[in-house]
């Protein structure tokens, strides 16, 4: 019988865009992932949501998305957010090697919160 579990990681950051941008570094870590050692094809993604989670959510979704199914993630990104839409402009490498699976990015216990120094989150992910 396949056993599931989940990872869950907290990230902070001074403002959305860096907690945004610290969310997908965390993500590329649980997973283990090492970019090759060539140059990056410069991308745009854009994305929105009815509220800052599901922007999170669906942010991650993606990457996760085109790591499993191009085999690439992003190197260097420049993100804009405002909460409800975001637009990144990265460069995205071949994966070279990915140590552990990520599943999904889940809702469980997700709220982002403003906190004096800057903002938090909490990310669950299924494995």
């Amino acid at each position: 019988m396949e056993h599931t579990a989940d990872w869950a990681m907290e990230v902070w950051a001074p403002d959305l865009e860096g907690l945004f941008t610290q969310a997908a570094l965390g993500l590329y870590r649980l997973m283990g992932v090492r970019l090759a050692d060539a140059p990056g094809v410069s991308r745009q993604l854009e994305v929105s949501s009815a509220d800052p989670e599901s922007l999170l959510v669906a942010f991650l979704s993606e990457l996760l998305f085109r790591a499993e199914t191009r085999r690439v993630a992003f190197d260097r990104i420049i993100l804009q957010c405002n909460g409800l839409s975001l637009q990144a402009q990265f460069e995205e490498k071949p994966l070279v090697a990915q140590a552990r699976l990520v599943k999904a990015v889940t809702y469980h216990d997700l709220a982002i919160l403003q906190a004096e120094d800057g903002w938090k989150v909490k990310i669950v992910f299924d494995v």
